[in-house]
């Protein structure tokens, strides 16, 4: 009997041994950091199906969110390399705003946001740059693109100003407080401002914006 436990005991005593053996030695890099992985503060979605009753209006404001979509990701820099077939296809695409730091709609931007702007969509919305008309005028629907990105900010907790509102109009989807009237003549510098979408990092650590387009839907969320 002693001389089976003695065995047994050896034969426990290798175990450890073994699985070093196979698994390898532990590796700290390879460990999950759990404060590493990213929180979502806030995300909200916009159907392109119902942007306006009428059909063709529709389609023009869902063309002009995509193409703001395109140019805020670099995806397209001009209109000569403007494929519509390669702006509706599904895509992701994702910027990051350190603390302290400002996304804007447009670059027509008020004084006091001039030393921290790092970001902008790229775009003025108007026909040099690709974008469509319904007859009234040339971006129609990028306010409504404007309008959810105001309310993901908001609800994360972010610093957001809103010069002028767009309750003259109603947004679909969207509550008529966080509309939001974007315009811009880069012609006409300095007096754009107001008709802007500022979005300042009052966190103490980096946030980022995560946009995604698939089965018509615009989808915008923000992590930390």
């Amino acid at each position: 009997m002693q001389l089976m436990i003695k065995k047994s005991l050896q034969a426990l005593a290798i175990i450890p041994l073994s699985l070093s053996t196979l698994l390898g030695p532990v590796n700290n890099q390879n460990l999950v950091n759990p404060s590493s992985n990213p929180t979502l503060l806030s995300q909200r979605e916009l159907s392109l199906d119902n942007r306006y009753g009428n059909q063709f209006v529709n389609d023009v404001m869902k063309n002009n969110i995509l193409l703001n979509l395109a140019y805020l990701s670099g995806k397209v820099t001009s209109k000569k390399d403007l494929s519509w077939e390669e702006i509706t296809k599904p895509f992701q695409y994702e910027f990051k705003l350190d603390p302290g730091k400002t996304f804007s709609f447009h670059d027509d931007v008020l004084a006091k946001y001039k030393n921290s702007l790092v970001k902008t969509t790229n775009a003025h919305f108007n026909a040099s740059e690709g974008f469509k008309t319904d007859g009234y005028l040339f971006g129609d629907g990028v306010c409504h693109l404007a309008s959810i990105v105001n309310w993901a900010a908001k609800d994360a907790g972010l610093e957001v100003e809103v010069p002028t509102n767009h309750d003259f109009a109603n947004i679909p989807d969207v509550p008529r407080e966080y509309g939001v009237s974007i315009y811009s003549n880069p012609f006409s510098i300095g007096s754009n401002t107001r008709q802007n979408l500022y979005i300042t990092n009052n966190k103490d650590k980096s946030i980022t914006f995560k946009f995604a387009y698939q089965n018509n839907k615009v989808k915008v969320s923000v992590v930390e």
